[in-house]
């Protein structure tokens, strides 16, 4: 299975500083032909990081989007105009939308559909929080928000990221035999919802990796990449974790 790696830049980088991240990440990584890397600039950058990339093996992808096709819906933007802006993927359910825009399953099941309806393959995100997993709650959080988020959603062009709510930004990141266990039961999950099909879907780890964890984490069985934040700012830090060498 090929690993995915994919830079989540939040409300990070203007236009220029896009542009000079790609002018010193894109000879990086120009040899990297086993790892899907995968980019998510801010909205007003989507351009910019589309003529950065033209030629190149990094895709884009947007960090959100709204359900409908078109419409009065001011501020959001719509599946088509991000395939328009020369997207590939798409972000939906990360922990911060569900926390400071009140996101429910709902929601994001009704964006994941709208995504694989317009041809975007969707990084579907899910996690628990710290009260969630020290009142021992982790596996029902995770069930819940993979079934109801999935609901008549298709595996296909379908990644999954688990990101501990706990781990994001705050220097901590779950042990490997943490990951490892959350990681085996969301393959257990899908195979619900899926059959044989789950073992084609890749899920990634997000929550604090950077270039000195990514290794151990990488050599998780059931991990196949990484949803990465603040170690990815950096076309340095972000390129010593898409060149990570996979631990025994």
């Amino acid at each position: 299975m090929k690993y995915f790696i994919a830079a989540n830049w939040k409300m990070n980088k203007t236009i220029s500083e896009t542009r000079e991240f790609l002018e010193g990440f894109i000879p990086m990584v120009k040899d990297i032909t086993d790892i899907d890397i995968v980019i998510a600039p801010p909205f007003t950058a989507l351009s910019a990081a589309q003529d950065g990339m033209k030629g190149s093996n990094v895709l884009l992808s947007s960090q959100d989007m709204f359900w409908e096709e078109k419409g009065a819906y001011t501020g959001e933007v719509a599946p088509a105009m991000l395939l328009d802006a020369g997207c590939r993927h798409v972000i939906i359910g990360h922990s911060e939308r569900r926390q400071y825009f009140h996101e429910d399953d709902t929601v994001v099941n009704r964006k994941v559909r709208a995504a694989q309806k317009a041809g975007l393959g969707a990084i579907f995100c899910v996690g628990e929080s710290l009260d969630e997993r020290e009142a021992g709650k982790t596996f029902e959080v995770i069930k819940s928000e993979v079934e109801q988020g999935l609901a008549e959603v298709s595996p296909d062009n379908l990644v999954v990221a688990y990101e501990p709510i706990w781990a994001i930004g705050t220097g901590k990141t779950a042990s490997n035999e943490q990951a490892q266990e959350v990681h085996a039961f969301i393959r257990k999950t899908l195979a619900g919802l899926y059959s044989g099909k789950a073992d084609t879907i890749r899920i990634l780890y997000g929550g604090s990796v950077t270039p000195e964890n990514v290794d151990s984490l990488m050599a998780c069985h059931d991990v196949n990449g990484a949803l990465v934040g603040g170690a990815s700012l950096k076309p340095e830090s972000f390129y010593k974790i898409v060149s990570f060498k996979k631990e025994n």
